[in-house]
């Protein structure tokens, strides 16, 4: 049996929290002989910047490059607001993102059956939802230079963003959103989504993706949509799309939509992945919630643990080769949730409220019913 090496990041608020339900699945999967787990824990964000003055140190970041998996918390809280910008919390997942080169950020917006109800919209609209959005995450206006801030005297300043995509990293991104797309066996369809309309980055996003998809995957659909309009689709009709393919901006926004339509940003997982090894064909890879640090309830024991669960389930899925496993998982959280448990941001009358633990208690539970 195969040794996998994870190094878990659980940062900050209720990063520690959620984490810790994912540390009581990997024992559970070791004692079964399951798997063979090995792991490393360090400090990342706003705890390594009290520790150490930087938001993740060259260390850790050694360890993240050695493993075969990063599992990350959540970074991030009010008493960090004053920082410098460059060592604020969020630039150790920064950080992570860029030197590991992740450049895929795979996000799926799945409802539970149990959860249909939890979802801000109508239940026919989201009733067996499955969609994935595919966020480009080392490039565009987030790292893009020049980034300034500018004194124009007499009060006057002048910020700027730069918004910049060259051809190879519009290439990578498609081919993942096509491969995935294929992969899924669902409507085997793209939606890609920009700003031709009235952005340069825009009409050559929309370019080369025609390009690779005309070249490579002629047997995949591809579509194109603005990407204000593919948000207001989101929310009329998300089950015409499959995979969704968009740039870090757009992405960023539009996955957080996506959130809400399974019933909570607790609920939605997320992979970020790099390119493949040539030689190996293994991928540097980092696997998170999407929730956030969520300061106002960290230390209450109440955070929901689904969505760090579910992306430790992507980890297996797509960097592990474990993709039985993975599906275990998430079986094993829609039957807790059809059972009526439910942490506090999904209750709803006639169900039972329970806490992080009891969560990750019940879904071990159900690992054990299924193993068995």
């Amino acid at each position: 049996m195969a040794t996998h090496k994870l190094l878990l990041l659980a940062g900050d608020g209720i990063g520690p929290e959620v984490m810790a339900e994912v540390k009581k699945l990997i024992a559970w999967m070791n004692a079964k002989k399951m798997a063979s787990f090995v792991y490393d824990e360090d400090l990342v964000g706003g705890c390594c910047y009290d520790a150490h003055k930087v938001a993740i140190t060259d260390a850790t970041m050694d360890k993240a490059h050695a493993s075969d998996a990063v599992i990350f918390g959540a970074v991030g809280g009010p008493q960090w607001d004053a920082v410098p910008y460059d060592v604020r919390p969020e630039a150790g997942l920064l950080r992570l993102r860029k030197d590991l080169g992740l450049f895929a950020n795979i996000r799926p917006a799945v409802t539970y059956p149990a959860l249909a109800d939890a979802s801000s919209l109508k239940r026919e609209l989201v009733e067996g939802l499955d969609i994935v959005i595919l966020r480009e995450l080392t490039g565009g206006v987030y790292f893009g230079e020049p980034k300034t801030i500018t004194d124009l005297g007499n009060g006057q300043k002048r910020a700027v963003d730069t918004q910049v995509y060259d051809t190879y990293e519009i290439e990578r991104i498609s081919r993942v959103a096509f491969e995935l797309a294929r992969a899924r066996k669902k409507l085997n369809k793209v939606t890609s989504m920009e700003k031709r309309n009235v952005m340069k980055t825009g009409v050559l996003w929309n370019e080369v993706v025609n390009q690779v998809h005309q070249r490579e995957f002629k047997d995949v659909k591809l579509e194109h949509m603005l990407a204000d309009a593919g948000g207001m689709q989101l929310v009329r009709n998300p089950k015409q799309f499959d995979v969704i393919v968009t740039d870090n901006l757009f992405g960023d926004m539009l996955s957080d939509v996506a959130a809400m339509l399974t019933g909570s940003l607790g609920m939605l997982a997320s992979a970020s992945l790099g390119e493949a090894d040539p030689k190996t064909k293994k991928r540097k890879a980092m696997y998170e919630p999407v929730h956030g640090s969520a300061p106002d309830i960290a230390g209450k024991g109440v955070a929901n643990p689904i969505a760090m669960i579910a992306s430790f389930g992507m980890a297996l899925r797509y960097s592990l080769g474990m993709g039985k496993e993975a599906d275990m998982i998430d079986a094993a959280i829609a039957a807790a949730l059809a059972k009526g448990l439910r942490t506090g941001d999904i209750a709803s009358p006639g169900t039972t409220t329970i806490g992080t633990a009891a969560m990750g208690d019940a879904i071990v539970a159900e690992m054990e019913k299924l193993a068995g």
